[in-house]
C-alpha cells in the first residue's frame, strides 16, 4: 500500500514529548535540546511544533493528526522504547522522521545515534579509580532503550573490574523518585559507596536525601549525575556529572530532520559524546573531596 500524499510544506518540524508536563519546568535537558533545534530552524524561518502528551498512544494519535492536516514537514522522535511502534506508524503515514538515539529495529529509519555504553564505562572508571566497589544506579524508566543499554554497560563494567554486581533501581526522572530511591539505597545493610543517576533532577534530590539521613557526600557516598546543569554546579557540594553539549545535540537533530523533510538522504550523525566532569560530590570512600 502506497503512503498517503502529504500536503504542501508546512514550515514546521514536529516534536512530541510523552512525559509529565511538570518535569519540563525543572529538567533543563529538553529546553536546551529544543533550543538547539530552534536555532538551526530559525535560519530557514521554520519553527518547532511542540506537543506534550501523557503517553505513547497519545503521541501516535498526534502523528496521525499532523500527517492528515499537513501541519509538519517532518518529526523528531525522542525516548525510543523497547518494541517501539512509532517508527512503523510514521512509515505507514509517510511522515518523514528522524529517531533521536540508536535504532536497530524495524523498519529501518534515519537516526542521530548515541553511544549509551561509553559514558557509563567512563563514569564507572572514575568511581573505580577512586576505590569504589559497591556502585548503585538510579535509572530512568526501564522501557527506554538507552536505559537498557546503560544498565548492560554498568553490569559489564562492574563484572570486568571484579566489583560487586551493581544495584539498579528504576526512577522516573522526577525529584520525588530520586529522593525516595536514594534514601532506600542508603538504608540498605550494605549501602553503596557510589550512586550514578540517569538525570540531574534525581541526583540533586538524592543529594538532599543523603543530607536528610545524615549521610555525608562525598565522605560516605559519592554521587554522579547524568547531564550537567546549573542545579548540579550550584549544589553543595557541586555534583560530578556526565556532561554533554545538549544544545549541539539539538542542532545535529535539526540538520537530520531538515534533510528528511527535504526528501533526500539523511547523513549519518551522532550525538556529542558525554564526558565526566569531576566535582566535589565524588572522592575516595571515606575521604572528603575538595570543592
Amino acid at each position: 500500500m502506497s503512503p498517503p500524499v502529504r500536503p504542501a510544506a508546512a514550515g514546521a518540524i514536529g516534536l512530541v514529548l510523552a512525559r509529565p508536563a511538570h518535569l519540563l519546568s525543572v529538567e533543563p535537558f529538553f529546553m536546551e535540546f529544543i533550543g538547539g533545534i530552534e536555532e538551526r530552524l530559525a535560519r530557514l524561518d521554520m519553527s518547532v511544533l511542540l506537543h506534550i502528551v501523557a503517553d505513547q498512544r497519545a503521541e501516535l494519535d498526534t502523528y496521525r493528526r499532523w500527517a492528515a492536516r499537513g501541519l509538519v514537514d517532518a518529526v523528531a522522535v525522542v525516548n525510543l522504547t523497547v518494541g517501539d511502534e512509532r517508527p512503523g506508524v510514521l512509515s505507514e503515514l509517510g511522515l518523514p522522521a528522524v529517531l533521536v538515539g540508536s535504532w536497530d529495529g524495524q523498519p529501518p529509519a534515519a537516526c542521530v545515534r548515541t553511544d549509551d555504553a561509553a559514558p557509563v564505562h567512563e563514569a564507572l572508571e572514575h568511581l573505580l579509580g577512586l576505590g569504589h566497589r559497591r556502585v548503585a544506579r538510579v535509572s530512568g524508566p526501564a522501557s527506554l532503550l538507552h536505559t537498557h543499554r546503560r544498565t548492560a554497560a554498568l553490569d559489564e563494567g562492574c563484572r570486568a573490574a571484579g566489583a560487586e554486581p551493581p544495584v539498579v533501581v528504576e526512577g522516573d526522572y522526577s525529584a520525588e523518585s530520586g529522593a525516595e530511591l536514594t534514601a532506600a539505597l542508603l538504608r540498605r545493610p550494605h549501602a553503596p559507596t557510589a550512586v550514578l543517576y540517569d538525570n540531574d533532577v534525581m541526583a540533586v534530590a538524592g543529594l538532599q536525601a543523603a543530607a536528610d539521613l545524615g549521610v555525608s557526600v562525598p565522605a560516605q557516598v559519592s554521587l554522579v549525575a547524568w547531564d550537567d546543569s546549573t542545579q548540579c554546579r550550584l549544589s553543595s557540594p557541586p555534583l560530578t556529572t556526565m556532561s554533554v553539549d545538549v544544545h549541539q545535540y539539538g542542532a545535529a537533530v535539526a540538520e537530520s530532520v531538515l534533510e528528511a523533510a527535504g526528501g533526500g538522504p539523511v547523513a549519518d550523525r551522532r550525538s556529542p559524546p558525554a564526558r565526566i566532569t569531576p566535582r566535589g560530590s565524588t572522592a575516595r570512600p571515606g575521604v572528603h573531596a575538595a570543592v
